[in-house]
């Protein structure tokens, strides 16, 4: 197996996303190797399932949610909370663990889209240097994080989840800051919704988010281990 960039969508089985629908899958079936992956967040698509007893959905929005690092909206609370360094960040530190608590139900007796299946599948691209974790640690242990797929200059952001307040808008906040020193473009929030437009995110026509995809395959792909190290104030309470 090769872990380079695949380049063609059609190649790799996919319509062209230019003309998919707008709201509803682009494609059904295939499987979650690598490679079509990779071709598929290089084109701006991404799998997405209600459960797994239906067939993988692949999807391309149109609009998109994206996020640019350097236009992260944070909120007076949530400063208060960065500047008192309520949470310890780390990257790459437990990636297993962040994808396990991302798929964990949001409800009591909820399902989730992040099978075993999904997590085996982001454990290689993880392996391979494409998939990267924030992790957010107080006295208790993992307290929240995100994970996400990077390719040249831009991030995808896949799921995010907290166990103690505001703990995955600290990990957001970490990945922005890291993000935008080393000169990404932008963080793709995939959806919009509310909750991410509290967070700065804002909706980007498909066409030119697939026009930035295709010049954005030109730049290379930062595949070593991504480190950020801060340690949580003492006596944190996480509140």
């Amino acid at each position: 197996m090769t872990a380079s960039r695949a380049r063609g969508a059609v190649a790799a089985g996919f319509p062209d996303p230019r003309k998919g629908p707008a709201d509803a899958p682009l494609a059904m079936g295939g499987d979650l190797s690598a490679e079509r992956l990779l071709a598929a967040y290089d084109h701006g698509i991404f799998p997405w399932f209600e459960d797994d007893r239906g067939p993988l959905l692949w999807w391309s929005p149109d609009p998109r949610a994206v996020l640019f690092p350097d236009r992260l909206r944070v909120s007076r609370s949530l400063a208060r909370r960065l500047r008192r360094g309520d949470y310890g960040v780390t990257m790459d530190r437990a990636f297993a663990a962040v994808v396990g608590g991302c798929a964990a139900p949001r409800e009591a007796g909820g399902g989730t889209w992040i099978t075993p299946g999904m997590r085996a599948a982001y454990q290689r691209l993880h392996a391979l240097g494409f998939a990267h974790s924030v992790e957010a640690w107080d006295g208790q242990g993992l307290a929240g994080g995100l994970y996400g797929v990077s390719l040249g200059g831009m991030f995808f952001g896949e799921s995010m989840f907290s166990r103690r307040t505001d703990a995955s808008k600290v990990a957001l906040a970490a990945l922005a800051e890291r993000l935008a020193g080393w000169g990404f473009e932008l963080i793709d929030c995939q959806l919009p919704n509310a909750h991410l437009s509290s967070l700065g995110a804002e909706p980007m026509a498909r066409d030119e988010f697939l026009d930035r995809l295709a010049r954005n395959r030109a730049r290379a792909t930062r595949r070593d281990a991504w480190t950020v190290e801060t340690a949580p104030a003492a006596d944190d309470d996480g509140d």
